[in-house]
């Protein structure tokens, strides 16, 4: 699975909504601008999420779009498979037709492992991910930073 614009986008998309923190509806072109999304992909986007149900749309002066349900009960595995992302890493979609046919040798890691993400996005919820923001706005996630010396990277004082 490579996780593409499609899913990260709806997700950001969500987060900016959920992150609206008010009864106020949010216009596409708000998101748009806030996060440098194209507004004719969000339109997409939003049709989809709405369809899921995760989206409510009002209409007329001061409308736009609001969260469905809280940001506590949003995971992402909700947002990406609404939008019609694959989390599966296996090339045969399960069909065990990978080799030839055949099911291939890494057919089980590669099932473990998707299920693995899958598991992990379906235990983060909108709420989470914006307090964790909140929390580590200024603070380097050593995770996902790509050390600067292999000093750094093995820790070495």
């Amino acid at each position: 699975m490579q996780l593409t614009t499609k899913g990260r986008y709806a997700v950001t998309a969500m987060l900016d909504l959920a992150s609206n923190g008010s009864a106020k509806p949010v216009t596409l072109d708000m998101i748009s601008q806030r996060q440098n999304i194209s507004l004719s992909y969000l339109e997409q986007l939003f049709a989809k999420l709405r369809k899921a149900s995760l989206v409510k749309s009002v209409r007329g002066p001061g409308g736009g779009y609001l969260l469905n349900i809280s940001a506590e009960d949003v995971n992402l595995t909700q947002i990406i498979e609404a939008v019609d992302e694959n989390i599966d890493l296996r090339r045969c979609q399960g069909l065990r037709n990978c080799l030839r046919g055949k099911q291939c040798l890494s057919h089980h890691l590669w099932c473990e492992v998707s299920d693995q993400i899958r598991g992990f996005l379906s235990t983060r919820n909108l709420q989470q991910v914006i307090d964790d923001y909140n929390t580590n706005e200024n603070v380097l996630n050593k995770n996902c930073q790509k050390p600067d010396t292999v000093r750094e990277a093995l820790r070495i004082n």
